[in-house]
């Protein structure tokens, strides 16, 4: 029998070196290198046959004689969160959901269970029977086919999926389960890579959906290693403050759909309630009137919707002035703050610049450049711009309005929600048609003096 070697491994990034290190050369993070036992050839070919992969029992088969087989999706009961899977849930999938601790993702995944056309199996390595039955309640979860367990024992998880056979098992969380053959604390790197590919064996063979639920680090990434990630299906993020009620749940990463789509969700005393109007939810409350408020019309997917951004520009008191950006880039804000001064001479070298995009949304696409300059330009200027007025367009660094994409669909959603004005690139205004008033906009310069 072969002896055990020991290997030290980054838990932060999978980072394996023959020696321990305080810190990891490849992430830089300190006191992340834990050792490893790396189990012996034969302990490794008994648990490779308990999952399924035996030598010699595969071959190859030719493309052309690979029959292709229907997209089997299945409704969650939720339009939102079926959105973002790209259509509905893909029988066999392996879909690994991440969020902050009390961000709802046991909460979402029990409401999910509760309209599954088939048997659920349950699992929770973090809390006991009673208190999953208490949430339950609480959900008003009544699906007579869902089944709950809980334990932290890999090889129990894999006799009750074998015994129950269900059609979807949700897994919470990931981080929880242990494998005894394999060496190393719950949550360790080797844990979760051992784990999961279990679970994606299952998932295959067996034809059976399996939800996984991550814990996410300091940094906003999921728990354990990077690989992790690349052997699901799909990757979906679950952004939000516990102490504010709404949350948003995007995919990183989707072999059957999009990742472009996202889901925005109300947390209430009964569970999660969908927002199936985005733009009103993330301009309630609005001020108008008031200097450096601007709406801009984001495209996330196949959802346009409305997004208020705020700038406040202040006189500093710092030699050096500061420069914060919430909900957008910061570099991005930093050029649109150099054109405003070189091109329009804005004296914006002694003034403190914060730029916020309100709801907690992030904006990463170049059409609100315009919005965030117009923005800085109010509150530099004291003066504010029309409350029904919507600005879209990319700026360049000469000053110039570049044209943007999805223009006609952002401007059914801002005639939708009743705005009466829309500013849109030059570029973009032939062949158009909308109840709104277009101005179009040429350079940076012009249109903040039609606005301001």
């Amino acid at each position: 029998m072969a002896k055990s070697k020991s290997r030290f491994v980054c838990q932060e990034c999978g980072y394996e070196s023959m020696g321990w290190m305080g810190k990891c050369p490849d992430c830089g993070a300190w006191s992340s290198i834990v050792e490893e036992r790396i189990i012996a050839p034969v302990v490794q070919s008994a648990r490779a046959k308990a999952v399924g992969f035996v030598a010699g029992s595969l071959t190859p088969q030719l493309l052309s004689e690979v029959e292709m087989m229907a997209e089997n999706r299945v409704s969650s009961g939720i339009p939102e969160f079926d959105r973002v899977l790209g259509g509905g849930i893909v029988r066999g999938s392996l879909v690994l959901i991440g969020g902050a601790p009390g961000s709802g993702k046991s909460t979402l995944l029990l409401q999910i269970s509760n309209s599954f056309q088939g048997n659920v199996l349950y699992i929770s390595g973090e809390e006991s029977l009673p208190q999953i039955k208490m949430r339950a309640d609480r959900l008003n979860v009544k699906n007579v086919l869902l089944q709950i367990a809980s334990t932290t024992d890999f090889p129990s998880v894999r006799a009750m999926i074998e015994n129950v056979r269900p059609d979807y098992v949700i897994i919470d969380s990931i981080q929880t389960m242990y494998e005894p053959e394999f060496n190393g604390a719950p949550g360790s790197v080797g844990q979760v890579k051992e784990i999961t590919l279990g679970l994606m064996n299952i998932a295959k063979t067996a034809n059976i959906t399996i939800f996984i639920v991550g814990h996410l680090t300091k940094d906003g990434a999921i728990a354990g290693p990077r690989v992790l990630e690349h052997m699901v299906d799909t990757v979906l993020y679950f952004e939000g403050d516990k102490n504010q009620n709404y949350r948003i749940l995007r995919a990183a990463k989707n072999r059957f759909g999009s990742t472009n789509e996202l889901g925005i969700f109300e947390m209430r005393e009964a569970g999660l309630v969908p927002v199936n109007n985005p733009s009103a939810y993330m301009l309630n409350g609005r001020p108008e009137h008031e200097p450096g408020s601007v709406v801009i019309c984001g495209v996330e997917g196949s959802m346009p919707m409305l997004i208020e951004i705020q700038a406040l520009v202040t006189p500093s008191v710092y030699e050096i002035p500061r420069r914060m950006a919430t909900g957008i880039d910061y570099n991005r804000v930093i050029l649109i703050t150099a054109v405003l001064e070189r091109k329009l001479g804005y004296f914006l070298g002694k003034h403190d610049i914060y730029v916020n995009v309100i709801g907690g949304i992030k904006v990463d696409e170049p059409a609100a450049d315009l919005g965030i300059a117009i923005a800085i330009a109010s509150s530099y200027s004291n003066t504010p711009i029309d409350a029904h007025t919507v600005v879209l367009g990319e700026i360049g660094l000469t000053g110039e309005i570049r044209s943007i994409n999805a223009i006609e669909k952002r401007l059914r959603e801002i005639s939708q929600m009743g705005f009466k004005t829309c500013v849109i690139p030059e570029g973009n205004k032939d062949g158009i048609k909308s109840d709104v008033k277009i101005i179009s906009a040429k350079n940076l310069a012009s249109t903040i003096e039609t606005l301001l």
